[in-house]
């Protein structure tokens, strides 16, 4: 759920202004008058709580879920639990987007000033600016120029160096932040419409464990409603995009300008060597190695070995090259 921190929540608001608000239609059964007080996604919603289902990848969780109502397809509207009001919608991502605007508008900002925190021993370089609410442990070192934003986190330790950016975002201990860098912004999200495209409000954080690094120039978006995860040791080399949601586990290595799309999931000890492109909604299992410039467009078990576009295992890369070579010098062999 959104970080209070961060964001602020309007509402509560009854199921029959949502529906109206949205363009959807109340599912028969469902209490017009019943008042709901956030957005959440399906793994992590409760009664009080408003989700959508506009992947069918996620007909199981939807299926599980505990929200207090559920945005969905009419085709769809039968696999949620009995005690689920349903608004039905034909376009789900794009009801949700004007549901998620509805409970966190857009607002002026509070007048006034208000102090960060600043651990012992920190060291804060010309120009940087450290926004209200903002807490830095000790000992870190704030280069020149770096923006910190309200209620951003920074464990004891970190260095963040020249022109980085950072909101929305919660960050460990002995954390190297290079020039440049960029994390907590909104996520590329936006429900596509004919009449014109809906941003998708972007309401969850960036999480960076402890002893990451990042390089320069990298941009980490922030979660559209779960967070986007930086695992444990995990180094990320200059030039790297990390969409929203997206979670990395521990001690992976990103080499430079590669790509991981959003709500794919990264396990412990990969390695993604350069101008690696990863699909969203994948997962990309413990100790797997990418080769540089393959194009993962489906699931890999842990331990594999990639290569290609669209990418495959490395024997059977291998043998692709091997056999497209023949086929150049004019003397392919036979299946």
């Amino acid at each position: 759920m959104p970080d209070p921190r961060f964001f602020a929540v309007a509402g509560p608001f009854a199921l029959a202004e949502i529906a109206e608000a949205v363009g959807a239609l109340l599912a028969a059964g469902a209490d017009p008058a019943k008042t709901l007080s956030d957005v959440a996604p399906l793994g992590q919603a409760g009664p009080e709580h408003l989700s959508f289902l506009d992947n069918r990848k996620y007909v199981e969780a939807f299926a599980t879920c505990r929200a207090g109502a559920c945005i969905a397809p009419a085709a769809l509207a039968d696999r949620a639990p009995p005690d689920v009001a349903i608004l039905t919608s034909e376009a789900p991502y794009k009801s949700y987007a004007l549901a998620a605007a509805l409970f966190y508008p857009v607002s002026a900002p509070a007048p006034g000033v208000h102090p960060a925190v600043v651990g012992e021993g920190c060291r804060i370089e010309a120009g940087a600016v450290i926004e209200a609410g903002a807490r830095l442990g000790a000992r870190c070192l704030i280069g020149a120029n770096v923006t910190i934003g309200t209620a951003v986190e920074i464990g004891e330790d970190t260095r963040i160096a020249a022109g980085a950016s950072l909101s929305h975002c919660i960050v460990g201990a002995r954390v190297s932040i290079f020039p440049g860098v960029r994390i907590g912004q909104e996520g590329f999200g936006f429900a596509v419409d004919k009449s014109g495209h809906v941003r998708v409000p972007q309401l969850g954080r960036v999480l960076i464990e402890d002893d990451v690094e990042i390089g320069a120039n990298t941009t980490i978006d922030r979660g559209a409603g779960p967070d986007t995860v930086i695992g444990q040791g995990c180094c990320i080399d200059n030039l790297v995009q990390i969409a929203h949601n997206v979670r990395i586990g521990r001690g992976t290595m990103i080499a430079a300008q590669s790509g991981v799309a959003g709500s794919a999931r990264i396990g412990d000890f990969v390695q993604i060597a350069g101008q690696v492109g990863v699909l969203g909604h994948l997962t990309v299992g413990d100790g797997v190695q990418l080769v540089g410039q393959s194009g993962i467009i489906r699931d890999i078990e842990p331990g594999e070995t990639y290569a290609g576009t669209p990418a495959v295992p490395i024997r059977q890369w291998h043998r692709q090259t091997a056999q497209l070579a023949r086929l150049a010098r004019g003397r392919a062999s036979p299946e």
